[in-house]
């Protein structure tokens, strides 16, 4: 790219993590191809990406926020005045940017991102997280034949399966190498088996009381656990001074590859986020899929659970009894443990970044 003006992507996507976190990976990717990569984040001032994009170092556009009304309410008749504005606003960030292509996550800035796009006659990728395709990628999907997907199973006609663009931390991470200096780094024991539970950033009440409860019971089986409980929610455990040792609960970890590294097994939710880092990795998985929304972490679990590199169960069968009974006898049985771990590798993407950053290219015609 020597003769060429450096490429200029604009990437679209927030509102949670499992929007954001893609976009900075992909956005990573495209520096290390090419320092000299323009590259401009559009997203809400109300979402995560307004906190995470500018301490990456990316350049932030605010969009206002225009949500897609799901009833004939007061916001049905805001929609298309705010929704105007937004791909207004989009349009003027292209423009500003000289954009070459434009990325989208999903979410409620994608929508105006796709519309500015096509309104400018700008090339359009496409990367679809979930296994039950959001609204935004699938209007967006009817402007572009550039589409990637996490899941195999994503219904989007053309779509390319590359897995989900990870962190180098994620997808260079040896969690053999790693194992006993990721266990001191947590205050636990390098040498004992350890149990990995986790609700997400802000936690899962049914997972917290469950393993609080069998806190005892994990610990007499020869285990110990690192518990992320998701800000704000504290646990108590019984006054034991076995746990104090064997039982580390957390309310946030910054460094969940240490986090995957120290675990033999995680029991966690099933987000798209989560299920394509532990996969990745190979790091064997009991997931219990939010109840809540619309089923997709159910969906997104699919091909994992089918692949045999984790179980599923209800939110609503997870109890102190169902650890005791189902967990603990899965930790012990070593041969299943070592077999879901390379059942869940073989169906992992560590490059879907890379991958993403090829299409991009390829729809840029670069």
């Amino acid at each position: 790219m020597t003769d060429a003006a450096p490429l200029s992507v604009v990437l679209a996507g927030g509102g949670s993590a499992g929007h954001v976190n893609p976009l900075l990976a992909t956005a990573d990717a495209l520096r290390r191809r090419d320092p000299e990569t323009v590259l401009t984040v559009l997203g809400t001032a109300e979402g995560l990406e307004a906190r995470l994009v500018p301490a990456r170092g990316y350049p932030f556009h605010v969009l206002p926020k225009a949500p897609f009304p799901r009833r004939p309410n007061g916001a049905a008749f805001k929609f298309p005045a705010a929704m105007s504005g937004a791909v207004k606003a989009a349009a003027n960030a292209m423009r500003e940017a000289k954009a070459d292509v434009v990325v989208g996550f999903g979410g409620y800035v994608a929508t105006p991102a796709y519309l500015a796009a096509r309104r400018l006659g700008l090339p359009i990728v496409i990367h679809e997280q979930n296994a039950r395709p959001g609204l935004a990628n699938k209007l967006g999907a009817r402007f572009t034949q550039h589409i990637a997907t996490t899941f195999a199973s994503t219904p989007l006609p053309g779509a390319k399966h590359i897995g989900m663009p990870l962190r180098v931390e994620i997808s260079n991470l040896d969690r053999d190498g790693l194992r006993r200096s990721a266990r001191k780094h947590f205050e636990l024991d390098p040498e004992v088996q350890t149990l990995l539970v986790f609700g997400g950033s802000l936690g899962a009440a049914r997972l917290n009381d469950a393993f609080s409860e069998a806190a005892v019971a994990i610990t007499d089986a020869g285990v110990q656990v690192l518990h992320i409980t998701g800000e704000g929610k504290e646990i108590a455990l019984p006054a034991q001074e076995s746990l104090k040792h064997r039982y580390r609960a957390i309310t946030y970890s910054d460094r969940m590859d240490l986090a995957y590294a120290s675990a033999d097994l995680a029991v966690c939710r099933s987000g798209a986020g989560t299920l394509c880092e532990i996969a990745a990795i190979g790091l064997p998985a009991a997931l219990v899929p939010l109840p809540i929304g619309n089923g997709e972490q159910r969906l997104n679990a699919q091909d994992l659970v089918a692949a045999g590199g984790a179980t599923l169960t209800d939110d609503s069968e997870v109890d102190v009894e169902w650890v005791k009974n189902v967990v603990i006898p899965l930790l012990a049985d070593s041969s299943r443990v070592e077999q879901m771990s390379a059942a869940a590798a073989a169906i992992g993407h560590r490059d879907g970044d890379d991958a993403l950053v090829a299409m991009i290219y390829e729809a840029a015609k670069r």
